[in-house]
């Protein structure tokens, strides 16, 4: 027979650590980049940008419309590598379960 005891303490130890992996998320940081690494951005594993770097030669004003598309590219580069390192993150916290896309834990 079932312990319910046992399953609900085991189920409150994988939301704590699931708590502290998300917590843990927002130290990991990845860089993105376009253009060749002339633009960079670095983020949080959850997303938050925190730097944007451009390489001096873009600074020209006739280059105004290919910069704002390079820190667009460079951003979403950062975002997907982000969103990368957090689900390697999670999959060794739930001993290589496999979560549908988009669903998240916690619940």
């Amino acid at each position: 027979m079932v312990n319910i005891g046992n399953m609900m303490k085991q189920a409150q130890q994988l939301q704590k650590k699931m708590a502290e992996a998300q917590e843990k998320l927002n130290e990991i940081e990845v860089e993105g980049n376009s253009g060749g690494g002339l633009v960079k951005v670095t983020s949080t594993a959850k997303g938050e940008i925190k730097k944007i770097s451009l390489d001096d030669s873009l600074l020209k004003k006739e280059e105004k419309e290919m910069l704002e598309d390079l820190i667009v590219a460079a951003i979403n580069d950062a975002k997907q590598k982000g969103e990368a390192s957090a689900q390697e993150h999670m999959k060794s916290l739930t001993g290589g379960l496999s979560l549908p896309p988009g669903m998240k834990l916690p619940f």
